[in-house]
């Protein structure tokens, strides 16, 4: 990446750009298009009413889809900082930085076990014969069919989705006791896979966006390839046709249930990745001046459009298999790692010349969560390594930060390779980077913007880096439409909330549940605490701190952060004083000569 020359500000080693913008592109897709797009999208959409899904899935988008996800990356890069720094706009709200930072962390560390699950799958995939086809494996039990019929087998769960003897891969991948309680051994295989998919991450990320912009080109794009590769071997199959007219098929009754629009906005939230952090962090590297509003048009494009299009060839595969089997459709289709795991393992074993399907699928799948992965460990060390003075810089600091935050995660995770781990594995699921955590994260970004900070201020920083101001849409969204929404579909989690169950069978224990509670709401708590802390340590009125000292100081970083801070980390030929001057003004052809105009 391009870096500015001279020293940076406060001592702070000058902050990286991305070599091309298209390095933006591809980091942002990758990190937000991911095993959700594939594996829970298509199943909700043929759930409420096929086509019709994508009516309230569309207005999401628009009501709340797009603003935070433009919100997020045009703040990082206004501020130049990761997802803590980035709050000194409104000091007294920095515990949105934090919480984030607690949500990216926990997700950090739950996430890769799929991605782990994912790679056990591809090399088991290298057999003449697929393991989870027959039934001739010392792990299987008397239980275990190779004829593939719902209604025949005993069922568990991963996450929310089913996983029973059907594939006779249970005892063999989570070999699962009897409840949390009972850790149980280690899986020694699956903890392996594990050990070697946190290292190929540490190697992704360690020297930042230097090696992250390159590696997602491959990671973001040949997904996609396989996705097409599998769309033209689906279509081709008996019984496709079907599969796909059930997914898209029109239901107009569902719009009328409460639970249609409520998934929807929940999956917009979810697969853009909002409220994370990462991409503030990704958005800090971009130039002063990138036109960051039609880059979320762009990627909110891409990212939904692969979600319906990932339907296609999930469902051709899956009309496939009713078709083969005899059975509707509906006894096939899963959500979550069950489609992943069970039954699109299962259908491709049906295929002729099925190791080969198996491996591209779960090629794409280790592809498709690894960029996630080191995005979201991205954005994490972005964060903490901008909380650190410049005194307080040293050689190889990433490098070490990056270790140790991949250490500890990996530590974290040894809990979920052992035969209690998935009961472990849905409790970080189920709590710490939930739809409730996520939706109150985004209810205050929007209010701290729009009423703390002000969104006419907001779009006028916008308006001094890109060179105009974006709709007005984005101002009311920010300050009415969005906060409602979120805080709307929040209340119907919490209203509806039930407890936690395995196979619709286990109960979590009082402490499970205590556990899980205690994950939510670390996060969630950032907020309030933060606030209450600067409030009590704060002289004057209420009124007074929360008015005119809040906005002194935020107009002091304004002015700071507008002068030296953006012109010392753009390719600028001037070297610039540190101005504090409040009637300085800035003008956009100025910035990128690195001038400042007065009145």
């Amino acid at each position: 990446p391009s870096v500015a020359e001279g020293p940076g500000l406060g001592g702070y080693p000058e902050r990286e750009t991305w070599t091309r913008q298209m390095d933006f592109i591809m980091s942002c897709v990758g990190f937000a298009v991911g095993l959700g797009n594939v594996w829970r999208f298509p199943y909700l959409c043929y759930k409420n009413g096929g086509g019709v899904f994508l009516i309230p899935y569309v207005l999401f988008i628009f009501l709340g889809g797009i603003p935070i996800f433009f919100l997020e990356i045009a703040l990082g890069q206004f501020m130049k900082a990761g997802s803590i720094n980035v709050w000194n706009i409104a000091p007294l709200f920095k515990g949105l930085g934090f919480a984030s930072m607690v949500i990216v962390f926990f997700c950090n560390t739950y996430y890769i076990m799929v991605l782990a699950w994912g790679f056990y799958y591809l090399i088991k995939s290298f057999n003449s014969t697929l393991p989870w086809s027959s039934c001739d494996n010392p792990w299987n039990t008397e239980h275990c069919i190779e004829i593939f019929r719902h209604d025949e087998c005993q069922n568990g769960t991963i996450g929310n989705a089913t996983f029973g003897n059907l594939t006779c891969e249970e005892n063999k991948v989570l070999n699962i006791s009897e409840g949390l309680d009972q850790p149980g051994a280690f899986n020694w295989e699956l903890m392996l896979c594990l050990l070697a998919v946190w290292v190929m991450v540490y190697f992704c990320v360690w020297k930042g966006v230097k090696s992250t912009g390159k590696i997602v080109y491959f990671t973001a794009t040949f997904p996609y390839v396989v996705l097409i590769i599998l769309l033209v071997r689906g279509v081709t199959l008996p019984g496709a046709y079907d599969g796909i007219l059930y997914y898209i098929k029109p239901d107009w009754s569902k719009l009328a249930e409460p639970q249609v629009w409520i998934d929807a906005g929940t999956q917009i939230f979810f697969s853009y990745a909002i409220g994370l952090g990462a991409l503030t962090a990704l958005g800090s590297y971009n130039r002063f001046n990138n036109d960051c509003y039609k880059d979320a048009f762009v990627l909110a494009l891409i990212n939904s459009g692969t979600s319906f299009f990932a339907g296609f060839v999930v469902f051709s595969i899956l009309g496939f298999m009713a078709s083969e089997q005899g059975v509707d459709i509906s006894k096939v289709a899963e959500s979550g790692p069950g489609l992943a795991f069970i039954a699109y393992p299962k259908a491709v074993s049906l295929m002729p010349v099925a190791p080969v399907w198996a491996a591209l699928f779960f090629f794409m799948l280790l592809l498709l969560g690894l960029d996630s992965q080191f995005v979201g460990v991205e954005g994490f060390v972005t964060g903490i390594l901008d909380l650190f003075p410049g005194k307080y810089y040293m050689r190889y600091q990433r490098e070490i930060a990056v270790a140790i935050s991949c250490l500890l995660c990996f530590i974290i995770d040894l809990s979920m390779v052992t035969q209690g781990g998935m009961y472990v594995f849905q409790l970080f699921d189920y709590y710490s980077a939930s739809g409730m955590t996520l939706l109150w994260q985004a209810f205050w970004e929007c209010v701290v913007v729009a009423w703390v900070y002000g969104a006419d201020r907001f779009m006028d920083d916008i308006a001094r880096m890109i060179g105009y101001r974006p709709f007005p849409w984005m101002k009311w969204c920010w300050s009415f439409i969005t906060p409602c929404v979120c805080m709307g579909i929040f209340l119907f989690h919490l209203l509806n909330y039930k407890p936690l169950t395995y196979n619709n069978v286990y109960v979590y224990p009082w402490w499970g549940e205590v556990i899980g509670w205690c994950l939510a709401l670390s996060s969630m708590l950032c907020i309030p605490i933060s606030l209450v802390y600067r409030l009590s340590g704060a002289k004057g009125t209420f009124k007074e701190v929360c008015t005119d000292k809040s906005k002194s100081r935020s107009r002091r970083r304004d002015v700071h952060f507008g002068c030296s801070y953006h012109c010392s980390r753009v390719s600028v030929s001037t070297t610039l004083p540190c101005f504090r001057r409040p009637e300085i003004k800035w003008v956009e052809h100025s910035i990128t000569r690195g001038r400042a105009e007065f009145p």
